[in-house]
């Protein structure tokens, strides 16, 4: 407390001569200092303000601004000290300009089946097909009846199908489709031959998921329709896009098979080169085709007498994963940034 029986400006002339030499060197000794000279209840210069009132009246005004300079002077000093300490600090986030420069943000690329998907997609269109798309969720006649799959037929059991709406007798079933097989019955029903397109697109089974196959994949259907087509036709579409697509050193095989909409029938397989297997490799399954199925011309009111044509179905993800060199199928949709980022 200051001396009652000095004068006010001998207490501010000594207050002044104090703050000036104060030294403020961290944070509390401002803090200390902020509370013993500006303190609301019991800071010095608060205590001087509170002897205004007793003085008397022709000095009060004089007193006022005598005391208001010095609250100033205090504040200038605290102020000054508190922006030395602050720039003075170590900072947590020094820069250290020998560090190398620090790559992007990786902003995504084209996920590794989309680029597939092109570039098979590409090569049917430099071949004179088109596209055509239609629902991933199909009734029973489009996706089964069609295509030559009697309501009973064991020929069913080859795919497993998830049903949205069940099936009565194979009548009336509403599914996720099973193949994209039914984007060209909607093409033949809506335009008359010739046709040659292809119908990209995810479809659905129920199957185990395992390192080659999965519940859901993507698929490209193909199907030429016009007089005068054969087997020959189709097993020179096929192995030109093999070439074109795995490259001219690619092994292939040309098997026959069956197919409820294809009469003859024949699958396609792709010698897949695994280091570690006994072998050297084992043959992978790319394709199944065949020549389209009079019953199915027939279901679309198609001459079949005067038309014929063939199909293909042709998977996505297992010509990925030959021609990316990706030994499990179920990497494509776990979306792990360090397999995405390569690509």
């Amino acid at each position: 407390m200051d001396d009652p029986d000095k004068s006010l400006e001998d207490i501010v002339d000594l207050l002044r001569q104090e703050i000036e030499a104060t030294e403020l060197n961290s944070e509390e000794e401002a803090e200390a200092f902020r509370i013993r000279f500006l303190g609301q209840r019991n800071g010095r210069i608060t205590q001087l303000f509170k002897r205004i009132p007793t003085l008397p009246k022709g000095k009060r005004r004089e007193a006022g601004l005598l005391l208001n300079r010095l609250r100033a002077q205090a504040n200038a000093h605290l102020e000054a000290a508190r922006n030395s300490v602050t720039s003075t600090a170590p900072s947590a986030c020094t820069l250290d300009l020998t560090l190398p420069g620090r790559r992007s943000q990786w902003v995504g690329s084209r996920h590794p089946i989309t680029q597939a998907l092109a570039g098979i997609t590409d090569i049917f269109q430099r071949m004179g097909f088109t596209i055509a798309e239609g629902p991933e969720i199909e009734d029973d006649w489009h996706n089964f009846t069609a295509l030559n799959f009697p309501p009973e037929h064991p020929a069913r059991d080859m795919q497993d199908t998830l049903f949205v709406q069940a099936s009565n007798q194979g009548e009336d079933g509403v599914m996720l489709r099973t193949h994209t097989s039914p984007v060209q019955i909607r093409a033949m029903l809506a335009s008359s031959p010739p046709f040659r397109l292809i119908a990209p697109g995810r479809v659905y089974r129920n199957e185990a998921i395992t390192f080659k196959s999965y519940c859901l994949f993507h698929q490209v259907e193909g199907l030429v329709v016009d007089e005068g087509i054969t087997m020959a036709d189709l097993k020179h579409a096929l192995f030109s896009f093999a070439y074109a697509f795995f490259g001219n050193d690619v092994r292939l095989r040309f098997r026959p098979s069956f197919f409820p909409f294809t009469e003859p029938s024949a699958e396609l397989d792709v010698w897949w080169e695994l280091p570690d297997d006994p072998d050297g490799g084992r043959w992978m399954e790319v394709l199944g085709s065949g020549m389209v199925h009079p019953n199915v011309l027939k279901a679309v009111g198609i001459d079949s007498e005067r038309y014929t044509g063939y199909a293909f179905g042709l998977g996505v993800e297992r010509p990925a994963m030959l021609r990316y060199g990706i030994d499990d199928i179920r990497i494509f949709y776990e979306n792990d940034i360090r397999f995405l980022a390569q690509f």
